[in-house]
């Protein structure tokens, strides 16, 4: 396929078109708009149509023929956005009531892009989910508004067709591919209610009775709704910013065939939960968390682990477009180490490094990588760096010291214009020679300079390890409750063998402090979690009780919470009697 510009820039220099590999010379196919105001651009899904607005005018072209479709006279643009279909054209300029305080004008326009003309003008105050979402074929359109969701039909932005009213509905998510499409609504909590996320099918939207899921939770600050590329299930990723620890939930709604199913699941390591990210397949995820070195773990539509890749400084995950190759990297503050990963064969690829990289994005020929350093997060070292995933550094580009770089993206292409590539592990020959960054020196005090270097680490990395089930002969996979037992004999016995090794210890020994103190667990971690739990009930219900001795006149829920701590020590003596 021959691209005119695959990768748009946009800085203080303006905005132009690089051509893609193996030539990376600025497009003369694409006219650089050499103004400095450049606020917005967006490619269609597709990659066909090309927008952007210079402070002047928003500006439409045909990629393929580098022809200008429409100018439309909205200087102060600074959200742009496509239909899936390249019908309409979404445009936001930032809303502003009139000087004498009334209503400001409607902020948010939906083009035609057929005609040219304005389909309908909205007033859109919040940039935070300003775009309406739309279903794969446009036969649907939906936007927030208030407690509602507003559903239009066939791009008919005249008619209301349906809506869906919760109170506070904070935001939601149209499911991709074919239809039925189903909608996934967030609904965070308040005054002790808890935050919900339901699944409804279009446009069944009578009552909570007619969701086709529910998952209700408690202490969520955010929550991220991530279906699959074929719209079959989505990962609901709640966080609570205030805490760090046991805080992070990950559920599963699994839609195959109608049968719907909520799977929370735990997670091998404790700390927040970084990203998550749909294999292409639509049938396993990754998921990056955990206190540093964090984990990261390839799940399936089960929630059962596939492959663990061990610990290291990541926090992000991007699936190539194919869905062969994984890569996992560490950004912001990390210093920028990707692994690159075969994810048919679970084999590590390379491990280069981008150093202060803001922004990361897959070439959609599955080949090739962009890395780039932008502004405002980073204003010195901007530019960008085309790699091959091999860890070869194919192209580089650095602004002067007085530019910066705001922007990168390549243009997309349809599924299936570029085919699946076998893997390769043999690094592709760079045009720019691969300077490895030296590693960073630890600090050593004055007083052991000159002596020899001693190794000494404050964890050790876990290696990356394969969760399927070993088959051989005739070895049948454990069943759960087969795996449950064995984890809590497992751990059994290990409490044994430090009971008798602390019997052994000398009393010089035993006095000793230790770095670690081991918590006493179950082996299964829902009964340890629970048990925490009540604890930590309990807890609160004496220092009630210390208050309501010393005179303080409780409120009735405090009185209430009292009366229930016969029945929490109860449970928690059942839990205990289990271990």
């Amino acid at each position: 396929t021959s691209c005119l510009f695959p990768l748009a820039v946009r800085g203080s220099e303006g905005l132009y078109m690089v051509n893609g590999p193996p030539s990376f010379t600025e497009s003369t196919a694409f006219q650089r708009d050499s103004g400095k105001n450049c606020k917005a651009v967006a490619f269609s899904k597709d990659g066909s149509l090309f927008a952007w607005c210079n402070g002047e005018k928003v500006n439409v072209v045909n990629v393929t023929r580098a022809e200008l479709l429409h100018s439309f006279d909205l200087p102060k643009t600074v959200c742009l956005e496509f239909s899936p279909k390249n019908n309409v054209l979404a445009t936001w300029q930032a809303y502003a009531t009139a000087k004498d305080g009334t209503a400001g004008v409607p902020n948010l326009q939906l083009h035609d892009l057929k005609t040219g003309k304005c389909l309908k003008s909205f007033i859109q105050k919040k940039m935070q989910n300003w775009c309406p979402c739309w279903a794969d074929d446009e036969s649907i359109c939906a936007r927030n508004v208030n407690n509602e969701v507003h559903f239009f039909e066939n791009n008919n932005f005249n008619t209301i067709a349906n809506k869906l009213h919760l109170q506070k509905v904070s935001d939601f998510v149209l499911s991709p591919g074919a239809q039925p499409t189903k909608v996934a609504v967030y609904v965070p909590g308040s005054k002790g209610a808890p935050s919900f996320v339901r699944l409804y099918q279009y446009p069944n939207f009578g009552g909570p009775q007619s969701a086709l899921a529910n998952k209700s939770f408690f202490k969520a600050d955010k929550v991220t709704m991530l279906w699959n590329k074929k719209g079959t299930a989505a990962v609901i990723l709640a966080k609570h910013e205030e805490s760090l620890r046991n805080l992070f939930r990950l559920a599963l709604k699994n839609a195959i065939s109608q049968q719907l199913r909520v799977s929370p699941f735990p997670l091998a390591k404790n700390g927040p939960i970084y990203d998550v990210a749909w294999s292409p397949n639509s049938i396993e995820f990754c998921a990056v968390y955990g206190f540093m070195p964090a984990k990261a773990t390839v799940f399936n539509l089960k929630c059962d682990p596939v492959f663990d890749f061990g610990t290291g400084p990541r926090n992000a995950a991007y699936y190539s477009p194919h869905g062969h190759i994984l890569v996992l990297a560490g950004f912001g503050n990390l210093r920028g180490q990707m692994e690159v990963w075969d994810v048919k064969n679970y084999k590590l690829i390379s491990k280069p490094v981008a150093s202060d990289s803001t922004y990361f994005a897959w070439c959609p020929d599955g080949e090739h990588i962009v890395t780039a350093t932008c502004a405002p997060r980073l204003r010195v070292g901007n530019g960008y760096k085309v790699w091959h995933y091999t860890g070869s550094v194919l192209h580089s580009h650095e602004v002067p010291g007085d530019q910066e770089v705001w922007q990168v993206s390549w243009q997309p292409f349809p599924d299936g214009v570029f085919p699946e590539r076998a893997v390769r592990y043999q690094a592709v020959p760079g045009e720019v020679p691969g300077a490895e960054p030296k590693p960073a020196q630890a600090y050593r005090p004055p007083a052991l300079r000159n002596k020899p270097v001693t190794s000494s680490k404050l964890h050790e990395d876990e290696p990356p390890q394969n969760m399927k089930p070993q088959l051989g002969g005739n070895d049948k996979p454990l069943s759960k409750t087969a795996l449950k037992n064995q984890r809590k004999h497992e751990a059994k016995k290990a409490a044994k063998q430090e009971a008798k090794a602390e019997a052994h210890q000398g009393p010089a020994q035993a006095q000793t402090p230790q770095n670690t103190v081991p918590a006493i667990t179950t082996g299964d971690p829902e009964v340890d979690k629970k048990i925490k739990n009540l604890k930590k009930k309990l807890k609160a219900i004496e220092q009630l009780k210390e208050q309501a001795a010393a005179g303080k006149q409780l409120e009735k829920n405090q009185v209430e919470k009292i009366q229930k701590e016969a029945a929490l020590l109860k449970e928690l003596e059942d839990l205990e009697l289990g271990v």
